[in-house]
C-alpha cells in the first residue's frame, strides 16, 4: 500500500473527508513520527507494532570482489516490530490464502 492508496482508502471509508483532508492528515501522522523517530524516541501503536532507531557501531567489513578490508562507519538504523495482533492477523490471513485451491 502506498501514502496515495492510503489516502484514497480513508477518503472512500471516511465518508465526511474529503480526499484533501485525508491527504492532510496522513501527511500529519508521517511528520510527527518522522520528527520523533529523529529526536530518537520510540513510536509504539498498539495492535500494529513499534518503531525504534538503532545504532550500529562503526566496523571494518570486506569487500566481496576483491577480500580488501572496508571501514563501514557508524549509523542509525530503523527497526519495526510488529505487534502481537498483526502478526496473528498476518499469518493467519496468510494461511486462508494459501489453503484457497487455485484456479
Amino acid at each position: 500500500m502506498t501514502r496515495s492508496d492510503l489516502i484514497e482508502e480513508l477518503a472512500a471509508r471516511f465518508v465526511q473527508l474529503t480526499r484533501r483532508d485525508a491527504e492532510f492528515a496522513v501527511k500529519a501522522i508521517l511528520d510527527a513520527m518522522n520528527e520523533a523517530l529523529v529526536r530518537g524516541h520510540r513510536i509504539e501503536i498498539r495492535g500494529f507494532g513499534s518503531f525504534a532507531v538503532n545504532h550500529r557501531p562503526p566496523r571494518i567489513g570486506r569487500n566481496p570482489r576483491n577480500g580488501d578490508s572496508v571501514a563501514i562507519p557508524e549509523k542509525r538504523v530503523l527497526h519495526f516490530k510488529p505487534g502481537k495482533a498483526l502478526r496473528e492477523s498476518v499469518d493467519q490471513r496468510t494461511a486462508q490464502t494459501a489453503a484457497q485451491p487455485k484456479a
